[in-house]
């Protein structure tokens, strides 16, 4: 079976996406990786600032490399704009790349279409301001949010440093419904171990940033309908976003 290319944008210090991709493509796409630059010195919202602008030249980046899809692996930059700006803006790019382009926040978008959701409950490990972007961005996107749960690292607010136990168990305290559809947010914070035990023996969909921008990226990767499934760990113990 021949296999797809998909080029993937990362924050110079995510510790997650990569691994996390790499098994969720599995063996239908190989995976070319480009970093934003490192900006020392500058606060959060600059950075991300800094990565929305640099997006046109990272899409670039990877020069004559044939690519079947283009993802942008990180959705706090995009909190800064409202959801029309976001795919408006992945839309310029597909069409000047002529690849394939989303933004992690417009995968999941597509995906939450694809299952036919309408609520969410949004477990977000950033900082209090950046939530707050986060949850207006999706309820502008025309999402219900049933809750936000704010989860912590043992530093604090920290999704490089979130471990799953942590994600777990904050997440288990919180006591959210059996059947509720959580939302993940953040391509740097460690999902992919936590799943399984948080979807055990209920009826919760489980969606993160990067099980998303998976399912995105193979659908176009592979030129073949991806199915995501209600469980996605089980797929992702197996290598698959599907």
């Amino acid at each position: 079976m021949s296999r797809g290319r998909v080029g993937v944008m990362v924050p110079p210090g995510n510790p997650s996406a990569e691994p996390e991709l790499t098994r969720l493509l599995g063996s239908r796409a190989d995976m070319h990786v480009s970093r934003f630059p490192v900006r020392p010195g500058r606060a959060l919202a600059e950075r991300l600032e800094s990565y929305n602008e640099a997006l046109p030249a990272m899409a670039y980046s990877f020069g004559d490399l044939p690519l079947d899809a283009l993802i942008m692996a990180c959705d706090s930059p995009r909190y800064l704009l409202d959801p029309d700006e976001d795919r408006e803006g992945c839309l310029r790019l597909t069409e000047e790349c002529g690849v394939p382009f989303a933004s992690a926040t417009v995968a999941v978008l597509e995906a939450v279409g694809h299952l036919g959701l309408e609520e969410i409950h949004l477990i977000s490990p950033y900082q209090p301001w950046l939530t707050e972007l986060a949850e207006r961005f999706w309820k502008a996107a025309g999402l219900r949010i049933a809750s936000v749960l704010p989860v912590r690292a043992q530093g604090g607010y920290a999704p490089y440093s979130m471990t799953p136990g942590e994600l777990v168990d904050q997440v288990k305290q919180a006591r959210l419904p059996l059947d509720a559809v959580l939302l993940f947010t953040g391509s740097g914070m460690a999902t992919l171990p936590a799943l399984g035990t948080l979807g055990a023996g209920n009826d919760r969909v489980l969606l993160t940033s990067n099980l998303c921008s998976a399912w995105w990226a193979l659908s176009r990767a592979t030129g073949k309908p991806v199915t995501l499934n209600r469980t996605p760990h089980r797929a992702a113990a197996h290598g698959k976003a599907s």
